[in-house]
């Protein structure tokens, strides 16, 4: 196979964990006998510093020509002022818009061998392997802002708007998505408070007793499944929630595996185009230092190979390596176990890919 990559480092640890990306996506073209060619551009502080925009129109044109995407992370201090004009966030929701992803796809599974590194106790992070579906392009991130002052002092506002049609495009991908698992479906909302979560529920509900009523499906309010997925993590199979929700769920969800450093994303759209990335962010205090974890930027490397690529063999391969790696201890320090000798990013990395070799010369 031949397809285009674009490449987004972005800012922080993000040209860290990129290259780690980058130097797997090389060593299963090697050993798969695929053509990966690598576009870079600029997005986030960087951009800024170098165009004065979060995301370039070269950036865009570079990532709307390509197969996929892949992404580092935005941001840090030196653009850290919510009262900007110009923002590094502006590239990521910016990218997201221009090339229609719409489906955020966030797997949370815990590896036997970190579950100390959670703080959750042992026996409930047993048997965990959920998903979370995020809409991506609406809700109150995308809405109309004011911050006003009038006789009564500063106000401002965000508007939340959701239509039904977005609504329905993001669940049909999270419902195909639990057929192909375990077969339930758990819609997040807040319902008994907003109404752009009463439309959620109604639209929701109709969509899964006309299309996929082979599924078992449920509701849950926010708050609830806050808590749920620390006291009950093992029960959720696919959750599918509007933008605010999903953002600030799978935050909490990284917990279960011990840490951000592990949880990788796909952001979809119609047809196979996608963006992959770690969901953690710039991480500023360790940037340079060789500490940031890279196996979730690998991992996002391999739902990139199975859901824009359709190369599940190698996503397969890709992720084998990642648990090898884990099983010989090779890891950077957030996840190291006690007498473990924590590695630099470059070595997971290197580690990663020597494996990646040996596997695809074993096939």
């Amino acid at each position: 196979m031949k397809a285009t990559i674009a490449v987004l480092a972005g800012d922080g640890i993000g040209p860290e964990v990129v290259a780690e990306g980058v130097k797997v996506l090389r060593a299963v073209g090697q050993g798969f006998g695929h053509t990966f060619a690598l576009r870079e551009a600029l997005i986030g502080g960087i951009a800024i510093d170098e165009t004065g925009v979060a995301l370039p129109p070269a950036t865009v044109e570079t990532c709307v020509a390509a197969d996929a995407v892949l992404l580092g992370a935005v941001g840090g201090p030196k653009w850290d002022d919510p009262t900007a004009k110009v923002r590094p966030e502006q590239g990521l929701l910016g990218i997201r818009k221009a090339l229609g992803l719409f489906a955020n796809l966030r797997p949370v599974t815990v590896h036997p061998l970190l579950m100390d590194a959670s703080p959750l106790r042992r026996e409930r992070l047993e048997g965990v392997d959920l998903l979370v579906v995020r809409e991506l392009t609406g809700g109150i991130y995308f809405g109309e802002k004011r911050r006003e002052r009038d006789a009564a002092g500063e106000w401002a506002s965000d508007l939340c708007i959701y239509s039904e049609a977005e609504i329905v495009r993001v669940v049909r991908v999270a419902a195909e998505l639990a057929r192909k698992r375990r077969g339930h479906l758990t819609l997040v909302d807040k319902a008994n408070v907003l109404e752009t979560s009463r439309l959620w529920r109604s639209v929701t509900t109709q969509l899964m007793q006309t299309e996929f009523a082979d599924l078992q499906f449920d509701w849950m309010l926010v708050d609830a499944c806050a808590m749920h997925l620390m006291r009950r993590p093992s029960d959720f199979d696919v959750i599918v929630t509007e933008n605010m929700f999903g953002d600030i769920l799978t935050d909490e969800a990284s917990m279960l595996a011990g840490s951000m450093g592990m949880l990788p994303s796909a952001s979809l759209g119609e047809g196979n185009k996608g963006l992959y990335e770690p969901i953690h962010g710039s991480a500023p205090d360790i940037a340079g230092q060789g500490k940031a974890n890279p196996l979730a930027m690998i991992l996002s490397v391999a739902l990139l190979l199975r859901h824009s690529l359709g190369l599940e063999d190698e996503a397969r391969a890709v992720e084998a390596a990642v648990s090898a790696v884990l099983e010989e201890g090779l890891v950077t320090g957030d996840i190291a176990r006690p007498g473990q000798l924590p590695q630099p990013t470059a070595a997971v990395g290197d580690a990663v890919a020597a494996r990646l070799v040996v596997q695809a010369q074993a096939s």
